[in-house]
């Protein structure tokens, strides 16, 4: 088999080397490539693999049908949205994703930036360094705060379950799925779930049912010292709306991570200019141990491939 790697996978290169070399010692080729964006240079990437292996990079249809040999396409992300699934789907092209590595550190980051946020963290920070005081940037507690989630996956329950122990009330969307409430979670319709909340946190999917879930109708429902953090999908966020209602104050704050493109954003993304914004580029998903995770899934995934067992089915 040749096997193509378009995209470093974030891990060392002693720990990479580990992995190629047991592959190439059962005779299989496998090529590593710095990631590039030009069409024509994946397209010669390609053209003899059976294999592909990416992370978040974007596999379009024309590069996809351009490797006529390509029966695998191996995604080291939980989401897939990047890649022309339907595409591969017609040309009988296996896919498998890594879903589950970074649960913690998406989780993690969520409640990094709802502290920050509430207690004005980085404004505090710069006044300090300044010789200043605090000077009327007193913030607030977490406990006892009613946090509203969209997407109670893996990770939407893992930051519950850590909102749940720092004293928050728990409420979700219950658009997404036919879950009911229990203990730990209490489910409702999106507008009585937004007008409750202090904190939104997203943790969806990107789909056609989430696209700018969040949007200038669903903004106005939330309270005006409610802050909105995004750690899941860009497209979930109508950039342009959420601005607006930043810069007019109709919430308090907003903490995003991720972006309608992969950062570096362009000058015209409107968040950069956002009052109260916190921004970070796409990085919840980034830790040193969520990428040792994600590399034994992504390469379990290709040994139960090669094996006929396919497993993490896209």
């Amino acid at each position: 088999m040749n096997i193509v790697l378009m995209e470093s996978l974030g891990i060392d290169k002693d720990c990479l080397n580990g992995y190629v070399q047991k592959y190439t010692k059962r005779g299989h080729n496998f090529v590593v490539y710095d990631r590039t964006n030009d069409i024509e240079e994946q397209k010669k990437q390609v053209k003899d693999a059976d294999v592909v292996i990416i992370a978040n990079m974007p596999l379009c249809s024309d590069v996809i049908k351009s490797a006529k040999n390509l029966k695998f396409i191996d995604i080291a992300f939980t989401g897939v949205d990047h890649v022309d699934v339907e595409c591969a789907r017609s040309l009988n092209i296996a896919l498998s994703n890594a879903s589950g590595y970074s649960n913690d550190s998406v989780a993690e980051l969520t409640i990094c930036m709802i502290l920050t946020l509430l207690r004005n963290v980085r404004e505090v920070e710069q006044k300090c360094r300044k010789l200043e005081t605090k000077d009327r940037l007193v913030g607030n507690e977490l406990n006892g705060k009613t946090v509203g989630i969209i997407g109670t996956g893996a990770i939407g329950t893992t930051v519950a379950k850590i909102l749940k122990a720092m004293g928050c009330k728990i409420i979700a969307y219950n658009g997404f799925s036919n879950k009911t409430s229990d203990d730990l979670i209490t489910y409702m319709p999106l507008k009585e779930m937004l007008e409750q909340s202090d904190i939104v946190t997203l943790h969806c999917p990107s789909t056609k049912e989430s696209k700018h879930l969040i949007n200038k109708t669903t903004l106005s429902y939330m309270k005006k010292d409610a802050i909105l953090i995004n750690t899941a999908r860009g497209a979930v966020v109508d950039s342009c709306a959420l601005a607006q209602a930043l810069n007019e104050g109709k919430i308090r704050a907003a903490a995003i991570d991720v972006f309608d493109k992969e950062p570096p954003l362009d000058e015209s993304e409107p968040l950069l200019s956002a009052k109260n914004t916190l921004i970070t580029p796409h990085i919840a998903f980034a830790s040193k141990e969520s990428m040792l995770k994600r590399a034994k899934i992504v390469f379990e995934n290709l040994d139960m491939w090669l094996c006929g067992k396919q497993i993490n089915k896209v």
